[in-house]
């Protein structure tokens, strides 16, 4: 690998850093706002990184390589590592006084919008730093949909992009008018946001809270401000139907809203991915809000309110949870283990496998059983009425097979660190897929994080990572050839 491309990609990355000490300033006028003596601590924090990152950025100044797949795996992986970094300084320098596992810990869950906790007493917290995290999640939750828009179908590692909507030819030009939808992104992703805060206080939340949820509900994040997540508000269902509409919107690709809201393409709304995405959500919500009126007689809005919140939640991957769905009886238990796997759709904030490429493992499977009848056939795969490119299908199943892989190695990790076959099972899928809770008491919805060995810890930061930017991307750099000039 050249030192012009280390350098250059060192280089954006300080610059990155420099907006997060910048942003570092918010919750410290915040702590200043409730008299909380921790806005010296952000304070400092952002003179501290923002001075340091600033000195990295001078340092590495020079000519920019030329674009290609090589420079932006080395990007990606420098900036994600950098906001997780930066992230956790407030948080070890904090009067929490975190351990450094810890505060890494919830770094990396707040910027790759996974949304699990190792921080008990969110209740009593200082406001500093409960939008802080809060803020991270916004922040990686606007960085996992430029890494699904524009990033990943570049790096040709997946993703169904606004180009390949627009045009069969990305190679040449995958930046086409980037300054435009990057504005257009920006702009709907900051007004969806606000309109979440105003329907969540208009639902009945306090202030600070609908700020605070709708930063990590439109990022399908999770971070709440309470210990029982969401279900400090399970006695007011329009606070978790205002959750579930704009966890179900932020899981749609941004690209689809782009042409929906600035060009006024309907047509847009009928992506293959969405009807896949929204047929899994509503299959799920049925399933359970029926078994819930059987098994435990609740009424029907109850249950279907219960349902919705908590399985659209684990589908998109945002980890809130009204309710211990893990006392909801076997078929419930399961049904949130599968939808764990599944995710939103490509170019939207969620993690998981994601819809797209479900529908294309679909087509794969039922070409190859065609072919064992009549060997001959050509059969196309399809997204809709176009044609899969080779690469990307070679990319889906390579990420699905990498994904398998990475989560048995993650179980068998958790396990020799003692936990147990549930915790260890959940722990590693949930921080793979960035759901956040796993399933069982002690990672369940009603549990946390903090109680894991900080070997455990480091092993789910990393499984978080490596999900959020898509496996591949994190691998490619453990190749030798990736090195080489």
């Amino acid at each position: 690998m050249q030192y012009v491309a280390v350098r250059a990609a060192i280089h954006v990355a300080s610059i990155f850093a420099l907006y997060l000490a910048v942003a570092m300033l918010v919750p410290a006028v915040v702590d200043l706002y409730y008299g909380n003596d921790d806005w010296r601590i952000f304070a400092v924090s952002a003179f501290f990184t923002g001075g340091f990152a600033l000195a990295i950025s001078l340092a590495t100044r020079g000519n920019a390589p030329a674009i290609s797949p090589r420079f932006g795996f080395l990007v990606v992986n420098m900036l994600w590592l950098t906001a997780c970094l930066t992230g956790a300084v407030p948080l070890i320098a904090s009067s929490l006084e975190l351990k450094f596992a810890d505060a890494i810990f919830e770094s990396v869950s707040a910027v790759t919008a996974t949304g699990a906790t190792a921080i008990v007493g969110l209740d009593s917290l200082p406001p500093g730093l409960l939008l802080w995290r809060s803020i991270l999640q916004w922040f990686g939750g606007l960085g996992v949909i430029a890494l699904g828009l524009f990033i990943l179908p570049f790096l040709n590692v997946g993703g169904i992009s606004y180009f390949r909507l627009e045009s069969s030819d990305i190679s040449e030009k995958p930046f086409d008018r980037f300054s435009t939808y990057t504005l257009s992104l920006i702009s709907i992703y900051s007004a969806l946001t606000f309109t979440c805060a105003v329907a969540y206080a208009a639902a009945g939340m306090p202030t600070f809270d609908a700020i605070n949820h709708a930063l990590t509900t439109l990022s399908t994040a999770g971070f709440s401000t309470h210990d029982a997540s969401m279900g400090f508000y399970a006695d007011n269902p329009a606070i978790l139907w205002v959750g579930s509409i704009f966890m179900f919107i932020g899981a749609l690709p941004f690209s689809i809203l782009i042409l929906f809201a600035v060009r006024g393409r309907l047509d847009a709304l009928s992506d293959p991915q969405i009807r896949v995405f929204a047929g899994y959500v509503l299959a799920f919500v049925l399933a359970v809000t029926i078994y819930l009126q059987i098994s435990q007689e609740r009424p029907f809005f109850d249950a279907l309110t219960h349902a919705t919140f908590n399985f659209v939640s684990i589908i998109t991957t945002t980890g809130f949870a009204s309710e211990d769905y893990g006392t909801w009886g076997p078929l419930a238990i399961s049904a949130a283990f599968i939808a764990m796997f599944l995710g939103g759709c490509s170019g939207s904030t969620t993690g998981g496998i994601k819809a797209y490429r479900f529908l294309i493992l679909f087509e794969l499977v039922a070409n190859g059983l065609r072919r064992l009848v009549y060997p001959n056939m050509v059969l196309p795969v399809r997204y809709g009425d176009r044609p899969v490119e080779d690469e990307l299908q070679r990319a889906v199943v390579l990420y699905i097979s990498a994904f398998l892989v990475i989560w048995a190695v993650a179980t068998l990790l958790l396990a020799a660190t003692g936990l147990d076959l549930v915790a260890a099972i959940t722990s590693a899928l949930t921080a793979l897929t960035n759901v956040g809770p796993g399933l069982g008491p002690l990672v369940g919805p009603a549990g946390n994080f903090a109680s894991l060995p900080d070997f455990a810890k480091w092993i789910m930061a990393l499984a978080m990572l490596l999900g959020r930017l898509e496996i591949l991307t994190v691998l490619v750099l453990f190749t030798p050839i990736f090195w080489r000039r």
